[in-house]
């Protein structure tokens, strides 16, 4: 189920470093070095497996970008949201 405009604004508020781009909730992660932000990738990858639910990731150098949309729903859903949670965590344990 997508998120209604009005929830979105509400979650994304919620969501610490997590924007609204393009029909999707994107945050850039920045680490001191370029082991410690695929560690952090690892971490990303079980989350998303755990509740078989992937987000596009970029890796630059010291920097991890994260973008999340449901596709088949066409946009964000609550899965996005939990997600992007789950991901802040593995970020703050990451550090």
């Amino acid at each position: 189920m997508l998120l209604t405009e009005e929830e979105l604004i509400e979650q994304i508020g919620k969501l610490e470093g997590w924007k609204l781009v393009k029909n999707t909730i994107t945050r850039k992660y920045m680490f001191s070095d370029y082991m410690k932000g695929i560690a952090f990738v690892d971490a990303v990858a079980a989350i998303a497996e755990a509740f078989d639910h992937h987000p596009h990731i970029t890796i630059d150098y010291k920097a991890v970008t994260l973008r999340l949309t449901t596709h088949k729903e066409g946009g964000i859903t609550p899965l996005d949201i939990r997600g992007a949670q789950e991901f802040n965590e593995a970020f703050e344990k990451a550090r």
